[in-house]
């Protein structure tokens, strides 16, 4: 083997490991955030104020020595705002950000799926030998329920005032009452907005995560909505009798094993003169624009490894298109050959998120 040393620039070198020691970086403070929303530290810090770690052990209940190097591996990461001497705080835009799960913009729920996204990791070199990934319910109860808090705050504040309003004429067959289905329902956060809001509609998830399925059932019953239903759709799947006003999929056709046969099952449940609200990651048609056009395609990639793409290809020939691979022009294609005939962007200014709005 030849001596690569010889061919090495040592200043090169040294720039490329502080990049790639630098990634690493972002992963522990990412564990940092993980810690922070699941010990309640961020919330204690919005609400009693700037602390010292004994402070926040005061609020707490928690050991101070542990909360001294969690502070500081915060402000170290620009997380926390250090304001003096031991003292540490959360700018307003913290405390949307980490603290306040009735913001719009709230995404610490995003951290919480972080222990099982890592848990996967031993698993995965079978998956690059044999070519069949992970299902969703490959990330246990905790992977539904971190699913769940990644994406709730934009069902809770968002999609009844902002993007319904969008969809010409929904809003008052959605007060008069239709049916709707939500597949890819996940734990079903949407459906029950939905279901309060419009009590004389009725709302039909589809879904084939058993933890998901669990924790949307639980959440009906506790909403006490009789007109909410979940179904699995592995042995209950979509009717073909074109009964739905709307249908909705939100951020789950590029995790599917199959997202042309579920587009054309979603032609044949929707009614003529219905609607499909899509949401999906922005992506564009080719690697070269994601990364040019992307700040966060490289976790975006590998979130697809960890999960997206690994669920895509859970089945054998399952489409594999991964967290960035359905650009617009995909989706505009596959929806026409799923038998659509009208394919409209919207733009909801929303950070991550796509959004089409499909008829037949």
């Amino acid at each position: 083997m030849p001596d690569e040393s010889e061919h090495l620039d040592a200043q090169k070198l040294k720039r490329y490991a502080r990049h790639v020691f630098g990634l690493m970086s972002g992963a522990t403070a990412s564990a940092m955030i993980y810690l922070g929303d699941r010990m309640g530290l961020y919330r204690a810090l919005r609400d009693g104020g700037p602390a010292t770690s004994a402070e926040l052990a005061e609020r707490t209940g928690l050991h101070e020595r542990w909360l001294r190097e969690w502070l500081y591996a915060q402000g170290a990461a620009g997380i926390l705002e250090h304001l003096g001497g031991e003292r540490f705080g959360m700018t307003p835009e913290a405390v949307a950000l980490l603290a306040n799960e009735d913001h719009p913009a709230f995404g610490a729920g995003m951290f919480s799926q972080l222990p099982q996204l890592m848990g996967v990791l031993e698993r995965l070199p079978e998956s690059f030998r044999t070519g069949l990934g992970l299902p969703y319910d490959a990330f246990g109860p905790e992977g539904a329920r971190g699913v769940e808090r990644g994406f709730a705050p934009w069902y809770r504040n968002l999609l009844v005032p902002m993007a319904l309003p969008r969809l010409d004429g929904v809003l008052a067959k959605l007060d008069a009452g239709v049916q709707v289905a939500d597949v890819g329902c996940g734990s079903g956060v949407a459906l029950t907005e939905l279901g309060r809001r419009f009590p004389r509609s009725h709302f039909h998830g589809y879904e084939i995560s058993a933890h998901a399925l669990e924790r949307a059932e639980a959440r009906r019953r506790e909403a006490g909505l009789a007109n909410v239903s979940f179904h699995d759709s592995r042995v209950d799947p979509l009717p073909e009798d074109a009964r739905f006003q709307l249908v909705t999929t939100f951020d789950c056709l590029h995790d599917m094993t199959d997202p042309a046969a579920t587009m054309r099952a979603i032609r044949g449940a929707i009614a003529a003169d219905g609607v499909w609200l899509i949401a999906e990651v922005k992506a564009k048609p080719s690697y070269q624009r994601n990364v040019d056009e992307n700040p966060m395609a490289a976790m975006m990639y590998g979130i697809s490894v960890l999960s997206c793409m690994s669920s895509s290809l859970s089945e054998p020939g399952g489409a594999g298109l991964g967290t960035l691979g359905l650009s617009e022009e995909r989706a505009r294609e596959m929806t026409r050959a799923a038998g659509f005939t009208r394919f409209t962007p919207l733009d909801f200014g929303h950070p991550v998120n796509a959004f089409y709005e499909v008829r037949p």
